[in-house]
């Protein structure tokens, strides 16, 4: 018998892409074949087929915050890109659309309700994006990671890869750990040049009072000189673009230096692992200082603003915070304790019984 087919819609950047991938492997196990709306310039251009995923591609970009030139032609940019997707959509027929946002999204969803094809959208985020907001007054369902984002939707958390999940608890991982620190540094799938900047010279401020161990993903086209920056400090660190096995560096970590985007935040929590949080002082609505404030509530993290931000003052919070394990332990199993778990699971569950229905 014939595989029913779902479709994916998400890109640009892993925020979007990592629980588009954890749904669309859930749809797998169930007997579906995804299929995936994007681009071929954002992140998923890459991770989709190397997930065994077919990728199908829109051409469509960004508006807000944008040009007048840009404005002006948007409505054509829009109409292009909604034509795109409904060709798309009847080359793959899909029992169900799921959006989880990127530039993809909009044109796809809007597509997907103009032919009657049911349509569940999720936001990531403490601050729901442009295109869910649009999306949500005329999907079937909305789904949401944080509570009360957007009203009527349903809360059931970010979808995380199945190896993050399986992570052992704080309580068995911490347990026994020697005197030597382990200090994850990542600033999003693209990097982070703040973090890059400060993040080597802070440390070093720190090493006569702790012994350090470090993994810094640093984006791309940097590693090299960031690694030189913590061999001129004389700190034990492997510095590298990108972390192929996320559940490995997590598991390591005493505690996270990042950036607090909704997938980061929603793993830092899955996991259970003290986080010093810089959110990106651009994102759209401060959405990643929101995504954050949950964790630092509950005694689990602390959010440090970027412009707050020297080799000194980071060298302080982390002094403050971050040194004693005793603390550190106790802020891991506080963080535990707000993740929401098998979100994969539950908008499966919701796609089938709008596919059902």
């Amino acid at each position: 018998m014939p595989s029913k087919h779902v479709l994916i819609m998400a890109g640009g950047t892993g925020g979007h892409v990592y629980p588009g991938l954890a749904v669309a492997k859930k749809f797998m196990e169930r007997g579906y074949r995804p299929f995936w709306l994007g681009t071929n310039t954002g992140i998923e251009a890459r991770l989709v087929p190397e997930n065994d995923i077919e990728l199908k591609t829109i051409k469509v970009k960004g508006i807000r915050g944008k040009g007048l030139v840009t404005k002006l032609m948007s409505p054509f940019w829009v109409f292009s890109a909604v034509l795109q997707a409904r060709k798309v959509l009847r080359d793959i027929q899909p029992e169900c659309v799921v959006g989880f946002g990127g530039y993809a999204s909009g044109p796809g969803g809007v597509a997907a309700y103009l032919m009657g094809i049911p349509l569940v959208i999720h936001e990531q985020n403490a601050v729901a994006g442009t295109t869910n907001k649009l999306l949500a007054n005329f999907a079937n369902k909305v789904v949401e990671a944080f509570p009360k984002t957007i009203p009527d939707a349903e809360c059931v958390g970010n979808p995380v890869r199945k190896e993050i999940v399986a992570i052992d608890s704080p309580e068995i991982r911490l347990a026994n750990r020697g005197n030597t620190l382990n200090v994850l540094v990542i600033g999003g799938s693209l990097g982070a040049r703040a973090l890059n900047q400060f993040v080597p010279e802070a440390l070093a401020k720190l090493k006569n009072e702790t012994e350090l161990s470090i993994k810094h993903q640093t984006g791309k086209g940097v590693s090299a000189d960031i690694q030189q920056a913590y061999d001129e400090h004389e700190l034990r660190c492997i510095a590298s673009e990108y972390i192929d096995d996320m559940a490995e560096a997590f598991s390591w970590a005493d505690f996270i230096i990042c950036r607090s985007g909704a997938l980061t935040v929603s793993e830092v929590a899955c996991v259970g692992l003290p986080g010093l949080f810089i959110p990106f002082p651009y994102a759209i609505d401060d959405h990643q200082t929101k995504n954050a404030v949950q964790l630092e509530s509950v005694g689990a993290g602390v959010i440090m603003q970027q412009a707050e931000v020297t080799a000194e003052t980071l060298a302080q919070c982390i002094r403050e915070n971050f040194l004693d394990r005793t603390r550190l332990t106790e802020m891991a199993i506080n963080a535990r304790k707000t993740a929401i778990p098998n979100a994969d699971k539950k908008i499966v569950s919701i796609c089938e019984a709008l596919i059902n229905a």
